[in-house]
């Protein structure tokens, strides 16, 4: 009833009307009007039952709209978009109606000769979506929804209104219907002699025939959207697609007849528009004869709309269900139209009564907008209710057809159950909603107590105010008073003497005020001399102690200089008794000369950051002065470094981290240049816990709490390598304070970490050297378990396979291929090494097993750990050269086999220049390729491996040559038994 109220005044302003059949919904009610299309269509009356519920002054009502519908005379074809296909994208498709099967036929083109598939209108509903875009609609029939879309509106509504008179004209042709129980005996419902001449009371007046668009014209026309034949392939229809191409080449005369017989082209008509005079009065087609008079319609006044009571649609639905519900389309119409009048008629007879002032007029007009607004709201709420009392009618009845339309009980009984279980989750969803209510309820409650305290509060708080405000009120006028006549409302409250004394105060603390203000005055400028005067002196002091440490740094270089010198007299062998004493006193001199020292500018920290000892102990004098040496060199690069690289550093790394936080750094060249320059102290441990986790992430994610386990596993059952563990404790970074107790915590963690690991991998258990690997890692991350997972991430991630096996084949092949670089980048070096029969692997094994460490000073380790774990192994090549190269010249100098192990035992623990190690390793080894790597990596191990075979061979046929000595002895000693035997008897 709301649809047809909209609809006539839709055409009494000359709008655009939607479509107003029942079949034509929104696709969020699509109904299932099958039954409703093959409802009768012959004339009926109005039942006598509907009459008792209308005034009389609906005797007055308008007549309403009967014409008879002709079928257009532009034949239904055109473009429309389809959605379809794999990627679900909109294809212009030409369509075309066929009367006799009641199918929409669609081809690619206009010219084709065989459709790409067809629509079947019987048993079809159509609608359109309220927020798609403009000129979608629907097609709904069995098991499928054909989405399409003209290119506007009006096409769209044309589509609609033709499609529904085509599905009408079909099933009113093909269907018999009975004549309602209300008709008479005589009053037979007999089939129309044609289909468009029924009663068309329930179809929308004709939309105008859009131009260009539809008709046999549109074919001889492109496509609105001028897609390209590549966007107009169908994919699904390869053999059709196919078959069309070689018609339309060849354009034979048997290609033409089957195209006409398709579109049944007799000949071309230009489709023509039939304008109305009113909207309300417009048919749905021509007709030979002159068309009806339009049915006049009275200019509405302002009228107020009465909402149809729940009681009225109660009576109407109740009228439906004893005609069996097949009242026709034209007595429902017919019933919303006497409706409606009805609820017109009071505005009608305010309008035809005594008009009265302006102002009254404005006051009626405000009441009625206001009447209406209200009546509005409330037909929109009747639709909703409608809607959603639709919607499950629609629901029931889908679910009764597939309750019928089931072949066996087996099938019904499933359905049963399928409903049985919706309504247990249903009843479930009810009792959670139960519980969140109660739960609301009791949150109101408890806010509803909250906002009484607070109500009590500010009533609290008012009366305060109001208190306050009536003091201050006082006060005012206290102050007006004295403001007025001081003199008098003092010497009125107090005695002459103490108002004279009280005047002699006032006078003194303005003179104190006035030399305070004057102090204050002096002292703010002494106070900013004095500032001045400050930042010149930090300024200078600033300035002295840059050059202190210049100068410091400098007297390290000579002092270093000197030792080298006396180390090389002491060498010497020309040098007599009192001469070596002489050498020999200075050395002591020089190695106590730190004791005698009373001041320094920056002293020398027997530990670094990270408890490493910055002056190693040797008991050796010889070594000891070499230490000497190397912690003034140390001590020099560090003054000279500290202003000139590490600063500028930190401020690198400083704006670097500024704009992103630790924990989401990501890989790129800026962050691998830092790290290859160094991290400094404060920000190590955060970068070493983000590339250990980044590195680890998959292991953690499918076991986050593996460490855990692995502990409590440790303490159920002891590993066979638990011994060899505790063993190497002792002997773990001796130099660093942090293990050089037993008992110290960080020489526990280290145990239950590498204990853990040697559950975490069975395959290795424990290997000296992974206990030096997961100090350092526990020294910088400090978290036990993030330093386990470090040494997981070297062990397992970043070093190749079988590196820490018990045959450490990945080991020695690592240094075959480290051999094969140093012959490339240092040749002379290569040379003098076999020229002395040098075998560096009994030195580099070592710093490849662990990664350095106890090899480098800590400081350049650390850097070297840096760029290992960010990089992988390729770092631990880099360096390794780079030591040799920084130190070629003096291994060049040395031709002693002996003094060349000795030398290459200790060399890298005097290099303290990391910035130029760090130069040679990463520029000067360059180019230095990782697919290199690899193949020579991936060369050697296999050589290795066959090697590794063979001797594994000869060992076993040892083996077997010892079993069969072993049988001979035993042989003899069994003839030697026998001939003791022979000679017992004998005797």
């Amino acid at each position: 009833m709301v649809r047809t109220v909209k609809m006539e005044q839709d055409c009494q302003v000359g709008k655009p009307m939607p479509p107003a059949d029942p079949n034509l919904t929104s696709p969020d009610n699509h109904h299932d009007l099958t039954a409703s299309a093959r409802e009768e269509v012959g004339s009926t009356k109005e039942n006598e039952g509907d009459s008792t519920h209308m005034d009389q002054s609906n005797a007055q009502e308008k007549p309403v709209m009967k014409t008879k519908m002709e079928p257009s005379s532009t034949k239904l074809c055109g473009y429309l978009n389809k959605l379809g296909g794999p990627l679900k994208a909109w294809k212009a498709r030409w369509f075309v109606f066929e009367e006799k099967k009641c199918q929409l036929y669609y081809y690619r083109t206009s010219q084709d000769v065989n459709p790409l598939g067809s629509i079947d209108l019987a048993n079809a509903t159509f609608g359109y979506p309220d927020q798609a875009q403009e000129g979608t609609f629907q097609i709904q029939i069995p098991g499928r929804v054909v989405v399409l879309k003209a290119l506007n509106s009006q096409a769209m509504l044309y589509w609609l209104q033709q499609l529904q008179i085509k599905r009408w004209q079909h099933n009113t042709s093909l269907v018999k219907i009975p004549a309602e129980p209300s008709t008479t005996s005589t009053q037979l419902c007999q089939l129309p002699s044609a289909p468009w001449e029924g009663r068309t009371e329930d179809f929308l007046p004709a939309v105008k025939t859009p131009k260009g668009l539809v008709g046999e014209a549109a074919a001889c026309l492109p496509d609105p959207w001028q897609q390209n034949a590549l966007q107009k392939l169908s994919l699904k229809h390869p053999i059709t697609e196919i078959q069309n191409t070689v018609l339309n080449i060849c354009g034979n005369k048997p290609a033409q007849e089957l195209r006409r017989s398709v579109f049944n082209f007799d000949k071309i008509q230009q489709s023509q528009d039939c304008p109305c005079e009113d909207p309300v009065t417009q048919i749905l087609g021509e007709t030979t004869a002159p068309p009806a008079p339009p049915v006049p319609l009275t200019p509405p006044a302002p009228t107020v709309l009465s909402a149809p009571s729940v009681s009225s649609v109660t009576n109407e639905s109740a009228q439906e269900a004893k005609t069996g519900g097949k009242s026709s389309p034209s007595s429902s119409m017919n019933k919303r139209e006497k409706k409606m009048t009805s609820s017109l008629q009071p505005s009608g007879e305010k309008v035809s009564g005594k008009e009265g002032s302006p102002v009254d007029k404005l006051s009626r007009l405000q009441h009625e907008v206001f009447t209406l607004t209200e009546e509005l709201k409330s037909q929109k709420e009747l639709v909703r209710l409608l809607h959603k009392a639709l919607e499950a009618a629609q629901q029931e009845k889908r679910t009764s057809k597939q309750f019928l339309a089931a072949a066996g009980e087996q099938e019904r009984l499933e359905l049963v159950r399928h409903k049985e279980r919706c309504i247990a989750d249903l009843d479930g969803r009810l009792e959670a909603l139960l519980k969140d209510k109660e739960e609301l309820e009791q949150r109101l409650a408890m806010q509803d107590c909250q906002v009484n305290e607070l109500q009590q509060h500010v009533q609290l708080m008012m009366e305060k105010n109001n208190a306050k405000q009536e003091v201050i009120l006082k006060l005012s006028e206290q102050v007006a008073a004295c403001m007025a006549d001081p003199q008098r409302t003092v010497a009125n409250s107090m005695g002459t003497e103490t108002f004279c004394r009280l005047q002699e105060k006032i006078e003194h603390l303005k003179d104190d005020i006035e030399a305070h203000k004057i102090q204050n005055k002096f002292l703010n400028s002494e106070i900013y001399q004095l500032t001045k005067l400050w930042r010149n002196s930090s300024e200078e002091e600033k300035g002295l102690l840059m050059k202190c440490a210049y100068l410091e740094a400098k007297n390290c270089q000579i002092e270093s200089k000197y030792l080298v010198v006396l180390r090389r007299l002491q060498e010497s062998k020309g040098l007599d008794s009192s001469q070596q004493e002489m050498v020999k006193r200075l050395i002591e001199d020089a190695l106590q000369g730190d004791k005698k020292d009373v001041f320094k500018l920056n002293p020398v920290s027997e530990y670094d950051d990270y408890g490493f000892k910055t002056i190693p102990d040797y008991e050796v004098e010889d070594v000891k002065l070499l230490a000497k040496i190397q912690a003034l060199e140390i001590r020099s690069n560090n003054l000279r470094n500290n202003e000139m690289e590490d600063k500028p550093l930190r401020t690198r790394w400083a704006n670097y981290l500024a704009s992103r936080p630790l924990d989401q750094l990501a890989p790129s060249p800026e962050l691998k240049g830092l790290i290859r320059c160094g991290i400094p102290v404060e920000y190590r441990e955060q970068v070493w816990r983000w590339i250990v986790r980044t590195r680890t992430q998959v292991y953690r994610k499918r076991n986050p709490n593996r460490y855990q386990e692995l502990r409590k596993h440790c303490e159920v059952s002891e590993h066979p390598a638990s011994r060899q563990i505790r063993l190497d404790l002792h002997r773990t970074l001796t130099s660093n304070k942090h293990f050089s107790s037993p008992t110290s915590d960080a020489v526990q963690k280290l145990q239950r970490i590498l204990l853990a690991f040697s559950w975490q991998n069975p395959t290795i258990g424990y290997c000296q050297g992974l206990n030096r690997l997961a100090a350092i890692a526990l020294l910088v991350l400090k978290d036990e378990e993030d330093a386990f997972w470090c040494l997981v991430a070297v062990v397992e991630i970043i070093m190749p396979q079988d590196y820490y096996s018990k045959t450490l084949t990945a080991s020695q092949a690592d240094q075959r291929v480290f051999r094969d670089f140093l012959a490339e980048k240092m040749p002379r070096l290569t040379a003098h090494f076999k020229e002395h029969s040098i075998d560096h692997s009994l030195i580099t094994f070592n710093w490849f097993l662990v990664v350095f460490v106890e090899s480098l000073v800590s400081d350049i380790l650390l850097r070297v750990w840096d760029a290992f774990l960010y990089e992988g192994t390729k770092v631990i090549f880099r360096y390794a050269l780079a030591l040799f190269k920084y130190n070629e010249e003096d291994i060049l100098k040395i031709h002693d086999n002996l003094e060349i192990y000795q030398y290459l035992r200790f060399f890298t623990k005097t290099i303290s220049d990391g910035r130029k190690l760090m130069t040679i390793a990463f520029n000067d080894m360059n180019p230095f390729p990782m697919k290199l790597l690899k193949n020579r990596r991936e060369f050697h191990m296999e050589r290795l491996t066959a090697e590794l075979q063979e001797l594994e061979r000869i060992q076993e046929e040892f083996v077997k040559e010892q079993q069969v000595e072993r049988k001979d002895k035993d042989l003899d000693t069994a003839v030697s038994e026998d001939e003791e035997e022979t000679n017992e008897h004998s005797i």
